[in-house]
């Protein structure tokens, strides 16, 4: 009795503990939302102020009415669609090097995961000169396509479907299943877990996407919010009440803006 009662002290001290840290940790993010809120003079102005003394939505009608924010949520709301859509193609790639054996297995899963020693920078010129020559540079389907499927999504896919037992889908077989009604019906309802881990992935990825966008698209129509928000440094200015939300959606990091000023100067 006593060892569960120290058991439960213990877990409420650590429960508290990482509750308190997770709330200073915040502390920044907090600031920077309600900082969209407050007046420019207010935002600059020492000693600093977590809440607003002065509410306003100025700076949200700036973002849609002369930033073009709402053309890149757009984008950006696409790309992660497409990012969703991606999942399946990867699940059904890691699906058949799980549980099919057909000739080349090893060695085209060996290929696909030889492509995840090569560096994303080191393929985007050979890249951009096929789409080039397709015709898809400056359109929505050249900065989709090349994300659609990724070879580390590939791997896990298969990893984890090679644990799915050969018997179950054996017994649909039996009972007259399609491949696809096994895969859809059977494979992916067992898959949900690593949907799940390869769903907030995608959603990152697609997210964040900065540099390709900023490479294979011309206009400013195609752009995402993440290249929005590299340009928001020069459009906005001084204007860090403004930016200050629209940061809180781009979520580009000043990595991602420094590659921005490198490709431009």
């Amino acid at each position: 009795m006593a060892v569960q009662q120290r058991s439960k002290t213990e877990r409420g001290l650590v429960a508290g503990l990482l509750i308190l840290v997770g709330l200073v940790m915040s502390i920044p993010f907090l600031w920077m939302l309600l900082s969209a809120f407050k007046p420019n003079a207010e935002l600059i102005q020492i000693p600093v102020r977590i809440l607003p003394q002065t509410w306003t939505i100025e700076n949200f009608v700036r973002l849609f009415t002369e930033m073009n924010f709402g053309t890149y949520l757009r984008n950006t709301m696409i790309l992660v669609a497409c990012g969703m859509i991606g999942l399946f193609f990867n699940a059904m790639a890691g699906y058949s090097f799980a549980k099919f054996d057909f000739t080349g297995n090893r060695i085209l899963f060996f290929l696909v995961l030889a492509t995840m020693m090569i560096p994303g920078q080191v393929t985007m010129i050979p890249v951009y000169l096929i789409l080039n020559e397709m015709g898809l540079t400056n359109t929505m389907p050249g900065i989709v396509l090349p994300g659609l499927v990724a070879a580390f999504s590939i791997f896990l896919f298969k990893q984890f479907m090679s644990t799915i037992p050969d018997a179950l889908l054996e017994a649909a077989r039996l009972d007259g299943a399609g491949e696809f009604y096994i895969f859809f019906k059977l494979v992916l309802p067992m898959a949900k877990s690593i949907l799940a881990v390869q769903g907030i992935l995608a959603f990152i990825g697609a997210w964040n996407s900065f540099l390709w966008p900023l490479i294979v698209a011309n206009s400013q129509d195609l752009y995402t919010l993440s290249v929005g928000l590299a340009l928001l440094q020069g459009q906005a200015g001084e204007d860090y009440a403004c930016r200050c939300w629209f940061s809180r959606h781009g979520c580009a990091d000043f990595n991602r803006i420094c590659d921005f000023s490198k490709i431009h100067c």
